[in-house]
């Protein structure tokens, strides 16, 4: 396929609506006029990606109403969709989809462009600025794969009750949260996120297996502060 083979379908769906179009004027890959409107550019690529996207920003100089255009098969689109559309829409950019049968073939109109207003979530935010002001310290480094995972709030507060019994051996959960001031410690080790506890009587709890495993894996400074008798916040954040 070559992105001339979505011109024509192209054409045919815009002369339905009473656009005159033309092809490569100026750069631009398609371009119809229809009387005294704002002209509709549309630049055709086999593939969405970062080149089109620019070349697309560029045309908003030229008009408002520019399109990207790509065949229906497009296997980013599939797999990314809603994301694709949210970019484009913050940029002020359309998207068609184009079925490239010459005779037969049809464009799907998926987003128009126009001016993007984000809507505000204070939830998301107030949870954002939440971890960021409880988290103990800096225990991670931006942009590290998250394999193993990252050091949250909720990891914290988990390590070190793990680390406590790791010395102590099985515990009471009052007896921990009373020595750590950790009013969540109960609900911490019932809930089990990490599969670190193991439950070896009523309200008694020891690290499990998996538990002895990945502790050492954890940074000792990543809560440094809770070893000293500080109370750590917590969210939902895992």
């Amino acid at each position: 396929m070559k992105e001339s083979d979505l011109y024509l379908p192209l054409k045919r769906f815009l002369e339905s609506q009473n656009y005159e179009v033309k092809g490569e004027v100026q750069d631009c890959d398609a371009l119809a006029v229809r009387g005294k409107e704002a002209p509709v550019v549309v630049e055709l690529k086999l593939s969405l990606n970062l080149n089109v996207i620019l070349q697309a920003v560029e045309r908003l100089s030229l008009t408002p109403k520019v399109y990207i255009g790509i065949p229906k098969q497009c296997k980013i689109l599939n797999r990314r969709r809603r994301h694709i559309i949210k970019l484009l829409r913050m940029l002020g950019l359309g998207l068609v989809v184009i079925d490239s049968d010459r005779e037969t073939g049809s464009v799907k109109v998926i987003l128009d462009p126009g001016e993007y207003r984000p809507r505000k979530s204070k939830h998301r935010q107030e949870r954002l600025l939440g971890e960021f002001m409880k988290r103990v310290g800096d225990p991670n480094l931006g942009g590290t794969e998250k394999i193993k995972g990252i050091m949250t709030v909720y990891r914290q507060r988990a390590l070190a009750i793990a680390r406590f019994l790791q010395k102590q051996g099985p515990t009471k959960a009052s007896h921990i949260a009373r020595t750590l001031r950790e009013s969540k410690a109960r609900d911490i080790l019932y809930r089990d996120v990490y599969g670190w506890f193991d439950r070896v009587s009523i309200g008694v709890y020891e690290l499990s297996p998996r538990g002895k495993q990945e502790i050492p894996l954890w940074r000792e400074e990543a809560d440094n502060s809770a070893q000293h008798g500080q109370t750590i916040g917590c969210t939902r954040t895992r």
